[in-house]
């Protein structure tokens, strides 16, 4: 598992200084019906507006 997961998301709760994410788990997932191939094809379900 990563040490560090960085996030430039400034506007999410879990944003903490230095770009890192301070959620305890993260959740990604897939906005495509099929496969998918870059990151432009997912979305993170942790983000919680603060």
């Amino acid at each position: 598992m990563a040490k560090d997961v960085l996030c430039e998301v400034n506007s999410c709760t879990y944003w903490a200084q230095d770009n890192k994410c301070s959620a305890n788990s993260i959740y990604i997932v897939s906005n495509k019906p099929a496969d998918t191939h870059t990151s432009e094809e997912t979305d993170c379900k942790t983000f919680e507006a603060k």
